[in-house]
């Protein structure tokens, strides 16, 4: 039996140092600190027996081999808590947990040592254990922190660990935990489940294999390339910022600007896997993919739909508007998604849009259709100005006129001004004006002018 978990471990070791040992040779950059804390069932239930052995032997031997393995690393450290050891099952001590190997380098014989004497005796607090972890970590910003909880049982203290959890990974206390089940019934799987990843341990060799691969997510190189794809699935879009949200705290873990190899090739992407991700792909509008899964210790392909043409906004000659503002929506909302100013080109997610430009009238373009790799370029009649030279001391308004004469209001002219210049947008327009001196509401002047593109049109108030 000693010879075979003596097997388990070099097996073990080997793996974890040829992943390691491979993301150390393509990465020189210096890895942040990975500190593991095992919390270990010892309730009396580990007692029960396992194949050849007991629970309880078997987790103890495993993880005796496992420190070693683990101790090699000069970024890693280790430490033990465990619960369920302290008192008897008959006192329901719901706070019997403690931290008995803090974090340390190179103390794996004192983990192995510990692990012999502990002796499982009470009942199952994971709730209250959790909570306790957070005072188990040194405070690091920079260091990943791991939960290995290995328990047979389900929580007994009428606490929620699932709850306990989730706030704790959103306080970026640890991240994700993974949770070794080890004899429990299919139908409690999911009360363990919402904890972390949870792994079910139905018998010894796939105890082995579970640890083999936990140890393997948290310590090798996982990498992900993004493949931007056109309609045809195409890898072709780039150059666009993209962002690897947390979608437990919703924070930004990693920021990028994408991009594509000379071979037309997306790089690949260093990151931690062992949180869940959801990829914000900032083009207008932006795409979100939720729920990212990564497979740790391997390359990933994520491919997302984003296909995009250019909207271009042509200015012909100098405008009196000044630089001009058009504001883009998709085609049936009322968001506004973007504010593009005329002479600039921007790219969009292909499809229909409509566009309102802030000119005087206001123009409406409706369905402008964006093509993969298209540009569309839209451009609208120069306007031409309206010139009030009268002494302007009264209240009025301008109107547009459509071709059966029906009018609507466009604005208002200011009380006290010499002269007025406004652009407007070629068309015909009425003027509706009274004299602030005047005695009454007949004494308004009204008047229907054209304006030309280009052209300057003179108006006198009461001209007649």
């Amino acid at each position: 039996m000693a010879f075979w978990f003596r097997k388990v471990g070099i097996l073990l070791l080997l793996l974890v140092l040829t992943a390691t040992g491979m993301a150390i040779a393509q990465d020189k950059k210096p890895k942040p600190k990975t500190r593991i804390l095992f919390l270990l069932d010892a309730s009396g239930s580990m007692m029960a027996k396992w194949e050849n052995s007991d629970r309880m032997s078997v987790a103890k031997d495993l993880l005796a081999h496992l420190v070693d393995s683990l101790e090699r690393f000069e970024n890693v450290e280790v430490a033990l808590r465990a619960y369920g050891h302290q008192h008897g099952r008959e006192l329901n001590d719901c706070k019997d947990t403690r931290l008995e190997v803090p974090f340390a380098v190179k103390n794996a014989g004192t983990v192995k040592k510990k692990l012999g004497e502990i002796i499982p005796r009470g009942n199952t607090p994971i709730t209250y254990s959790l909570e306790q972890t957070a005072k188990d970590f040194p405070e690091d910003p920079r260091a990943r922190n791991v939960v290995i909880l290995i328990t047979d049982g389900l929580e007994s203290c009428n606490g929620d660990p699932c709850a306990v959890s989730l706030a704790l990974q959103r306080k970026r206390i640890f991240l994700r935990p993974f949770v070794i089940g080890i004899g429990i019934e299919a139908e409690y799987e999911k009360q363990l489940n919402c904890i972390g990843q949870y792994f079910n341990a139905a018998d010894v060799k796939t105890f082995e294999n579970v640890l083999t691969e936990i140890v393997t997510q948290t310590l090798s190189e996982t990498t992900v390339s993004v493949e931007l794809q056109d309609e045809n699935g195409r890898t072709v879009e780039t150059n666009v910022n993209m962002t690897f949200l947390n979608s437990l705290t919703g924070l930004p873990e990693y920021n990028f600007v994408h991009y594509l190899t000379s071979q037309g090739k997306p790089d690949m992407l260093e990151i931690d896997a062992l949180m869940p991700y959801d990829l914000v792909v900032n083009t207008t509008p932006v795409v979100i993919e939720r729920d990212l899964k990564i497979r740790s210790g391997r390359h990933n392909v994520i491919k997302v739909k984003a296909p995009q043409g250019i909207l271009y906004l042509r200015q012909d000659g100098p405008s009196p508007y000044g630089q001009l503002q058009t504001i883009v929506r998709q085609t049936g909302e009322v968001r506004t998604l973007n504010v593009q100013p005329f002479g600039d080109k921007h790219k969009y997610l292909t499809g229909k849009y409509d566009l309102e430009v802030l000119s005087m009238p206001r123009v409406y373009l409706k369905d402008v259709e964006l093509k993969q790799g298209q540009i569309k370029t839209i451009t609208i009649p120069p306007p031409g100005q309206l010139s009030i030279s009268s002494q302007m001391q009264g209240y009025g308004s301008i109107y547009t006129l459509d071709e059966n004469g029906t009018q609507k209001w466009l604005c208002n002219l200011p009380e006290n001004n010499s002269k007025v210049t406004i652009p407007l947008q070629p068309g015909n327009y009425k003027l509706v004006y009274r004299m602030k001196n005047a005695q009454s509401s007949k004494f308004t002047d009204v008047q229907d002018f054209n304006i030309r593109s280009g052209a300057t049109t003179n108006v006198k108030i009461f001209n007649r």
